[in-house]
């Protein structure tokens, strides 16, 4: 058994002082007491509180971060959008390997661990090799993160993505999507793959990902879920919706009726589900997904980078829906920029302040990057579908210590403290990171970060050679 000390800690039921927390060999929190003493504990010198969960995650996308910031980056001209953007984006999925993409996500995992995530849902679709047939073994790609996450030390739900179609309809695919696609019955043998290879793993849970609505027809996302179902109940279910107004307008000329709405009439969503984006919803809409008690998987600074749109998030609130956060395309790996920017893209468009506090505390001194924060580990652990996201009995032993010394939150206690940890910037707050029970970053440095940076270098150098 080892036993921390904290003076102050961040626990299910609020702040604590002189907490124990106990860790039994499986890495879980065996037990958690307030108001005790040292006694032989190891004293960590440090704040703690929960690691964030990351929600949604395409980890090669780290690497592309910064090279469609170019006017014109879209082919012939046209305006630059989404669905430019995303032109950029097959051409250099085109060339990844393996090793190319193990590396990438590794790196990507580590930064991940210094800023304060301890939990990763990699919405995986780069299946197949370059001309788009399977690997001799067909879990390669999927293995590559699973070892990525496995060697930075983060915990990680796989979520091997469903993509079956170029668009609403079941329009063909493109040349350019042919690494992502899958016959129904091979995508359940190598979710079954997987979940027979982590399935004893504490670090990986398997779960599924139907890519879109415009990927993935009616009848394949119904047999997906069945199939899923067959091999397990509980696994989590990960779904893009309503990202982008032409999405809205494709799925009305298919269906007449809007994603969200279909989705809900058409499937069995529930709490196991994430609704990943959702970002262009009615207030029906709005309602009937908090309603659901599924998740909304908000990715504020990659939404706001493709020029999405707004999540509905004051309404969303006011109907107690649930949310987790998401760096997705990775130009920002920061959970506190994603907090931020969520609770900052509303101010514009209310024009008022304190927004995310709604239904979090009532009336004066309610603290809204502490109901931001709170919200996102509750929301981001039901997402993830594992025993994260608190320090609680039974947990897993994933916890970030921030330092209270650093000048941003000096003077800081309580829910203070991580308002100024949520608005004041992006300054290296965050001290050390344990996962699972072990300790992955020390004073701010992955344990393997020299090695890991080297390997992702070697990586984008020949990649853009």
């Amino acid at each position: 058994m080892n036993t921390l000390f904290f003076a102050n800690a961040l626990l299910p039921n609020g702040w604590a002082r002189n907490v124990r927390l106990d860790i039994d060999p499986a890495g879980n929190f065996a037990a958690i007491s307030a108001d005790s003493r040292p006694d032989g504990a190891a004293r960590v010198d440090g704040v703690a509180i929960p690691g964030m969960p990351n929600l949604h995650s395409h980890a090669f996308q780290r690497a592309m971060a910064g090279l469609t910031e170019t006017v014109g980056s879209a082919p012939g001209g046209v305006e630059d959008s989404f669905w430019t953007w995303r032109e950029v984006m097959y051409r250099f999925v085109g060339k990844l390997e393996p090793d190319d993409l193990r590396a990438i996500a590794t790196q990507l995992y580590a930064e991940m661990l210094c800023s304060g995530y301890t939990a990763v849902a990699e919405f995986h679709y780069l299946h197949h090799d370059v001309d788009g047939r399977p690997y001799a073994d067909p879990a390669e790609m999927s293995r590559a993160v699973a070892e990525a996450a496995r060697t930075a030390g983060i915990g990680q739900t796989l979520l091997p993505v469903l993509y079956a179609s170029g668009g609403f309809g079941g329009k063909p695919a493109g040349d350019v999507q042919r690494r992502f696609l899958h016959t129904v019955d091979d995508y359940l043998r190598l979710v079954a793959t997987l979940e027979r290879a982590y399935r004893d793993d504490p670090q990986i849970r398997v779960g599924i990902a139907p890519h879109s609505l415009r990927a993935v027809p009616p009848e394949t996302l119904r047999e997906a879920i069945v199939g899923l179902d067959a091999i397990d109940q509980d696994a989590p279910i990960h779904i893009h919706i309503a990202e982008q107004t032409k999405e809205v307008e494709d799925c009305l000329a298919w269906s007449a009726q809007r994603p969200v709405d279909w989705l809900l009439q058409h499937a069995p969503v529930g709490p196991r589900w994430c609704l990943v984006h959702a970002t262009h919803m009615t207030g029906q809409e709005t309602a009937a997904l908090a309603a659901s008690g599924a998740v909304a998987g908000l990715c504020p600074t990659t939404e706001a980078n493709l020029g999405d749109g707004l999540f509905p998030l004051v309404a969303y609130l006011a109907a107690n829906g649930r949310y987790g956060i998401g760096s997705d395309s990775h130009i920002s790996v920061s959970p506190v920029e994603e907090l931020r920017w969520l609770e900052y893209g509303q101010r514009l468009v209310t024009r008022r302040r304190n927004v995310a506090a709604q239904g979090w505390a009532t009336g004066p001194g309610a603290a809204t990057g502490a109901g931001l924060h709170q919200r996102a580990l509750t929301g981001g652990a039901q997402a993830c579908a594992r025993p994260i996201g608190a320090l609680g009995q039974g947990r897993r032993a994933d916890l970030v210590v921030l330092d209270p010394d650093h000048p941003i939150l000096a003077g800081r206690d309580g829910e203070r403290l991580v308002d100024s940890y949520v608005f004041s910037g992006n300054a290296a707050v965050v001290r050390h990171v344990m996962v699972g029970g072990e300790w992955v970053v020390r004073d701010g440095r992955h344990r393997d970060g020299e090695r890991i940076a080297e390997a992702y270098r070697q990586t984008v150098k020949r990649l853009a050679a």
